[in-house]
């Protein structure tokens, strides 16, 4: 099969879409070759048989000449190759643009969305695909008509705990961009309480940066907060890291906190899994993939009281008892949401449709 491939951004630096260097790595294994027309790219780091084409948003291209080289590399994809389907990731502009094209050439289209923003682009760009895919069902705000869950893609080779020992005293992880969406205040207020309720030390890093310049003012207020509530000697605010470089801080970390509510598909939270440790989430949309320890590791959104109690309980448990608990959410993430997984169901997804 030949895959033609619209990408949001392709480069393996991306702290947070760095990842899709790895799934066009995975896919070109399963196929004969690949065309991926990105919005922006970085560091390309691809196999032979993947061709990376941007639109020059990285060159700070205007929309108007963005849509221009758009279509130029996509007629030119068309016009001196066979292609057999279409996969478009978190752009469905880009599968708006080409569905007049595709169609007309009987070329499939399977769009992935995992947001919970519901706009006319992922309307319009439902109605213009063959399928829709996803990672959890409850990442998907649209109709259900045309929609297969094929999980989030985790490259559970990278992220692996390879033997390592959380490091003492017991650290806090979160990470993620910061942005107000992530609820990083619960967080904050959480740990002042829980230092009320522990006798003995624990660190708190919140690793990541801001996603857009409104950002800043939110990392300020949160700077501010810790401030207010006396953890200036316990939390850290650290920058992102490139995607490479995660996996070290999830094995360093007792135990990984994610904010986010439910209606994302926040991977860090999975990664974290992946590497075997226990991660206390908000996101109801994880419940199958935490299985039997659902309900002690599900908080309510904004509980900055439960957080602290659950907190409280993970750090008072034996070291075996955190690593069992560990083994099996890795467990859990190879079955419903490793890369090799991912691939497999997209895969025949496309091949089913372009038969």
């Amino acid at each position: 099969m030949r895959l033609l491939m619209f990408n949001l951004a392709t480069d393996a630096d991306d702290p947070i879409l760095g990842f899709t260097t790895r799934w066009i790595a995975a896919l070109a294994e399963q196929v004969e070759f690949i065309y991926v027309i990105t919005m922006r790219a970085g560091r390309i780091d691809a196999p032979s048989n993947v061709r990376v084409l941007s639109v020059g948003k990285e060159k700070g291209y205007s929309e108007p000449r963005r849509a221009l080289e758009f279509y130029r590399h996509l007629l030119g994809v068309l016009r001196f190759n066979c292609i057999d389907a279409c996969f478009s990731h978190m752009i469905p502009v880009f599968t708006i643009m080409a569905a007049p094209i595709l169609k007309a050439k009987g070329i499939p289209i399977v769009t992935w969305y995992g947001h919970p923003s519901l706009n006319w682009k992922l309307k319009v760009a439902h109605h213009l695909s063959d399928r829709m895919v996803t990672s959890v069902e409850t990442a998907y705000p649209y109709r259900r008509d045309k929609l297969v869950v094929i999980g989030q893609g985790i490259d559970t080779e990278l992220f692996a705990p390879e033997n390592a020992v959380p490091e003492k005293p017991p650290l806090i992880l979160c990470v993620g961009r910061l942005s107000p969406v992530k609820d990083h205040p619960t967080l904050l207020k959480a740990v002042a309480l829980l230092r009320k309720q522990v006798d003995h030390p624990f660190q708190v890093v919140i690793l990541g940066g801001p996603a857009r310049a409104q950002d800043y003012a939110y990392i300020q207020s949160l700077q501010a907060l810790a401030r207010r509530l006396g953890l200036q000697d316990c939390v850290r605010f650290n920058p992102p890291v490139p995607q490479p470089e995660l996996p070290r801080w999830y094995r360093r970390c007792t135990v990984h906190v994610n904010l986010t509510p439910t209606g994302f598909g926040d991977k860090v939270a999975l990664e974290a899994m992946a590497c075997a440790r226990p991660c206390l989430t908000a996101n109801e949309g994880f419940r199958e993939t935490l299985g039997r320890f659902a309900d002690q590791l599900l908080f309510r959104y904004g509980d900055s009281i439960e957080l602290a109690e659950k907190l409280r309980w993970l750090l008072s448990l034996s070291d075996n008892e955190r690593e069992a608990i560990g083994q099996y959410l890795r467990e859990r993430i190879i079955r419903f949401h490793s890369l090799e997984s991912l691939v497999g169901k997209l895969v025949r997804l496309l091949e089913e449709l372009a038969r």
